[in-house]
């Protein structure tokens, strides 16, 4: 990267910003600058504002930062990026005043995501809708700052093999997917012990909406003038999610039809997904898997246990690839939910963006 960029984190002693806190400490590209979090943290040095519930320790040269608020003024305002993982009922104010203050935000949180100004992007799917962030600076009359969401954690798995499978052989009409879903996903405290252990909860609020939503978004294009998102059509996605007793990574089992007829062999489904290479890839951003989708030919993986770190959290990992009876093809995959499902999606695509020419 051209240059170290200053980084701040938008509720960074909740579990997607302990793992930011990860993710930029190791990195060459940013420099921790400022830690934002609640009202009751602020003014707290960070080992005691956090209950840290990563395996690795707190890095030593972010224990002893002062956590501030979560306002666009001091620390954060000398930022050249700002990672958000606040949760949702706090995060729609805050982000918009940072947006406001012409700062360059990467929000974890489900806000703005439906938003026709703002851009939904899986960094190793659909980068190309970066280009709706001319509009979006315009629209708040904005010289370097913007506003770019991630996908919800389960979403960001699925799309970036049926990204492959869409470019390879045209429209796909039919997605069926069901997914087993990490404690993790569900932040600290989350699930109750006794909701979990021994249980599989075959319910997790608004996340299937969530994921027939953000998948047409994703796969879809933008209008001619590039001021808005148009959703794929003559697809249809239908998600059942459940809650299962794993730390990291979620396991999703996914059936495909496609438009195309006759519909592509497994093998020809094999070997596109192997040979997926994305624009992350391309320009050589420090975080891109040397794979973007890990093809396993053992047939009783991915496990998440095994895969989860497969391409340190970015690859997507698929198996058990087969002929289904009722649509075309199924197959199983496994993602990340903390790294490329949530804080290295926002990494990553802030690497993207400064590759780009977007963080000035």
């Amino acid at each position: 990267m051209s240059r170290v960029l200053k980084a701040g984190i938008l509720g960074a002693t909740g579990t997607v910003g302990q793992r930011f806190i990860l993710l930029l400490s190791e990195h060459p590209g940013f420099s921790i600058h400022a830690l934002g979090a609640s009202p009751r943290s602020a003014g707290k040095t960070y080992i005691k504002a956090t209950k840290w519930k990563m395996s690795q320790p707190i890095p030593a040269d972010v224990r002893e930062k002062v956590v501030t608020t979560c306002e666009p003024e001091g620390l954060f305002k000398e930022c050249d990026v700002v990672f958000s993982g606040l949760d949702a009922d706090v995060a729609g104010e805050i982000e918009m005043a940072f947006l406001k203050a012409d700062l360059a935000l990467f929000s974890n949180a489900k806000n703005y995501r439906t938003h026709e100004e703002v851009p939904l992007i899986v960094p190793m799917a659909n980068p190309s809708h970066f280009d709706l962030l001319t509009h979006q600076r315009s629209l708040h009359n904005l010289s370097k700052g913007f506003l770019v969401t991630n996908a919800n954690c389960s979403t960001s798995g699925l799309v970036v093999p049926l990204k492959a499978l869409q470019d390879a052989f045209g429209p796909l009409s039919k997605i069926m997917v069901t997914t087993m879903q990490a404690v993790s996903g569900a932040g600290y405290p989350g699930v109750s012990s006794l909701d979990i252990m021994d249980n599989v909860v075959p319910f997790i609020g608004g996340e299937e909406s969530k994921m027939e939503w953000e998948t047409l978004k994703i796969l879809g294009g933008m209008n001619q003038d590039l001021t808005g998102f148009e959703l794929l059509k003559g697809t249809k996605v239908s998600a059942t999610c459940n809650r299962v007793p794993v730390i990291d990574g979620h396991t999703e089992c996914v059936s495909i039809e496609f438009e195309r007829r006759p519909a592509p062999s497994v093998e020809e489904v094999i070997k596109v997904l192997e040979n997926y290479r994305t624009e992350a890839q391309e320009l050589g951003c420090h975080s891109a898997p040397e794979q973007a989708i890990i093809v396993s030919r053992d047939e009783d993986r991915p496990q998440p246990r095994l895969d989860r770190e497969n391409g340190r959290g970015y690859s997507v990992t698929v198996g058990r690839v087969r002929e289904c009876n009722v649509f075309d093809i199924k197959l199983t995959l496994l993602v990340h939910n903390t790294i490329l499902g949530a804080a290295g999606s926002g990494v990553l695509l802030a690497e993207l963006a400064q590759k780009k020419g977007l963080i000035v």
